[in-house]
């Protein structure tokens, strides 16, 4: 039996399919992270969208090297808190696994043509990637395949929206038809709160992105140092993070946020590409992820003493003004990359493209489908039950691989 750490039990270590463990060195949740990090799904990230278009520069992030980097913020702040820091890394390396081609645009489109079907969500498709979608273990009584088979408290971490589709809220964690491993990853699960390794996660991933979106758009030449000495842009960037963000800051907050930033020793006066201001910039980086991690950690602390803290026996608490200071640090990228000059171009051709290979694979009857997703299909009972696989196919493409197909099947 695999040893199981302070804080867990039997319960949060055991799996929907019981395995011969091969040593007993490992625990559950080291076991869990290897699987997620050796598996296809992960792999398939690198050639998918951040927040620019992967493989077109070299120097912005992909999703996966974002996912990395909420994985090693996470595992940090995680075992300060006496968190298990395999688990909470479990859930950082996972959390991004259903997102399609094309980032939060191609969950858009996907999840327009799939809405008489019940939608699409990357965090619900997460699930079904780990659950069902990526090759590792079979049941052996079903036949059928249970994915990672990842231990509960594992899939319980990387489940952020613990709720199924409902009107009034485009976030939900779980398809109807994975309402049996959802009902199985929440048991015992205290209603729609989630455990404190999937808050760390979920604010490692702010944190990673707030910050490395903002060094992606300075490196790039999106986003200049400069507008940030204009109060004109300066309050733009205020409206955007209110409207884009809301709860998290009211615009007076939100303008004093930016004012504590820009006030820094640390913030970059000016970037030209030299070596002397990619240092700063590292820097720059580097100094604000651990702001915004320490102050979460001591307020954490503060509120519930030293630990450890696990599953379900506290909250993170994140002081509101470094909220608001993530928050406009968010809206960096939304105001000068996502809305850059082109972009609704560029947005508009990416979900032609999606909705296009849709059509083509639907009207081929399965026949393009790759191998793994074939037998599903033919098993399927009824349209509803193909177009959700047909989804799953697209929804497992890459920036670079979908235009190929596209380009066969399509054009």
């Amino acid at each position: 039996m695999s040893p199981i750490p302070v804080g867990y039990d039997a319960h949060d270590a055991v799996r929907v399919v019981e395995e011969p463990v091969k040593e007993s060195v490992r625990t559950a949740f080291a076991r869990d992270r290897a699987r997620v990090l050796h598996s296809a799904a992960l792999r398939r990230l690198a050639a998918k969208t951040q927040v620019m278009v992967a493989g077109v520069s070299d120097f912005p992030r992909t999703r996966l090297t974002h996912t990395l980097e909420v994985a090693q913020i996470g595992r940090e702040l995680g075992a300060a808190l006496g968190c298990d820091p395999d688990l909470v890394e479990v859930a950082g390396l996972a959390h991004d696994l259903g997102h399609p081609p094309y980032g939060h645009n191609g969950e858009t489109e996907l999840d327009r043509i799939a809405d008489r079907i019940g939608g699409f969500e990357g965090n619900a498709q997460s699930l079904r990637v780990l659950s069902r979608l990526e090759a590792k273990v079979v049941d052996p009584i079903t036949g059928q395949s249970v994915g990672l088979n990842l231990s509960r408290a594992s899939l319980d971490a990387a489940c952020k929206y613990p709720w199924t589709r409902r009107p009034g809220t485009r976030k939900f964690g779980a398809y109807e038809d994975d309402l049996p491993i959802f009902l199985w990853l929440r048991e015992d699960a205290p209603g729609e709160r989630t455990c404190i390794e999937e808050q760390v996660m979920n604010w490692a991933d702010d944190v990673a992105y707030s910050v490395h979106d903002f060094e992606d758009a300075v490196h790039s030449g999106i986003a200049s140092l400069e507008v940030f000495a204009s109060p004109g842009e300066r309050r733009a960037l205020v409206e955007t993070a209110h409207r884009r963000f809301p709860g998290e800051g009211e615009p007076a907050e939100l303008e004093a946020a930016l004012d504590r930033l820009v006030a820094l020793d640390y913030w970059p006066r000016s970037f030209d590409g030299s070596m002397g201001d990619l240092v700063t910039l590292k820097h720059f980086t580097s100094w604000l992820i651990a702001r915004f991690s320490n102050a979460a950690q001591v307020a954490t602390q503060v509120e519930y003493g030293n630990g450890p803290l696990t599953r379900y026996n506290a909250d993170l608490v994140i002081p509101d003004e470094v909220r608001a200071e993530v928050s406009v640090m968010k809206a960096v990228a939304v105001q000068y990359v996502m809305h850059r000059p082109g972009a609704d171009a560029e947005y508009a051709r990416q979900r032609e493209i999606i909705a296009e290979l849709v059509n083509a694979l639907v009207f081929d009857g399965g026949r393009s489908l790759e191998p793994w997703l074939r037998p599903t299909y033919d098993a399927a009972i009824d349209d509803a039950e193909r177009l959700r696989v047909v989804i799953d196919q697209v929804a497992s493409l890459t920036d670079v691989s979908i235009v190929e197909w596209h380009r066969r099947l399509v054009a």
